[in-house]
């Protein structure tokens, strides 16, 4: 395990901090020919030798080397199929992951990624997914009937009430998990505190009443997946 962590800390140095934006952009125009995109290597190559700091491991750092080559260069030339650039990015640092833990765990894989299955807490897993787009949906079937009243704001974000909720219900549940119930009064103070310039401004306690009304179905059914997790 030391050995993963090691190897995630040399790839996040690598391509999140020692990797300036003219060699992202130089790598996106020149692709293959690109001479950052072989610096870009050898540089991940000699964080990991210098974080694993034992030469005998040199073929574990050198194989995740060019695996990060070959994945980098099918990002770079298929990103023009994606119109949301931020798919080929996640599907990159998914790979570099899958790899990296690939590498670290070869003697065992098998043995290792299986007992990994059988530990996940299941209950858990299906409280964070039930708290993400079933959540919305939910809150949208509710919620339908008194949307129809309210006036479309078309300053707002594309889905931004909708990933705000996610977000909020992630938050609410992890407190609710740790036992943290008075962070949840503080999320709600927050939120709260954001939504009332806006509200006073309009003036509208249709919109009000709605937004109270969301809000409230949103915590209550983060609340509901939290108790029903750690009960």
């Amino acid at each position: 395990m030391l050995m993963f962590i090691k190897l995630i800390l040399g790839h996040l140095i690598g391509d999140f901090i020692l990797q300036p934006t003219k060699w992202v952009i130089h790598k996106e125009s020149n692709k293959i020919t690109s001479k950052y995109l072989y610096v870009h290597v050898l540089l991940h190559f000699a964080l990991y030798m210098l974080l694993l700091w034992d030469l005998s491991l040199w073929k574990i750092a050198l194989v995740i080397a060019m695996g990060h080559f070959i994945i980098d260069l099918l990002k770079l030339y298929s990103n023009s199929f994606f119109k949301n650039k931020s798919i080929p990015f996640f599907i990159d640092q998914g790979l570099h992951v899958v790899l990296i833990y690939c590498c670290a765990f070869y003697t065992n894989l098998y043995e290792h990624t299986l007992t990994l299955f059988q530990n996940l807490d299941w209950s858990l897993i299906t409280a964070i997914v039930f708290v993400t787009y079933p959540s919305a949906i939910i809150m949208g079937k509710i919620l339908e009937s008194m949307s129809n009243q309210i006036e479309t704001d078309h300053k707002s974000l594309p889905n931004a009430g909708k990933y705000i909720g996610i977000i909020e219900r992630l938050f609410v549940l992890i407190f609710i998990v740790i036992g943290r119930w008075e962070v949840i009064g503080l999320l709600i103070a927050a939120k709260s505190v954001f939504r009332f310039n806006d509200l006073k401004e309009r003036n509208n306690r249709k919109l009000t009443e709605y937004i109270l009304i969301g809000t409230l179905v949103s915590f209550g059914l983060a609340i509901l997946a939290g108790l029903l997790y750690i009960s």
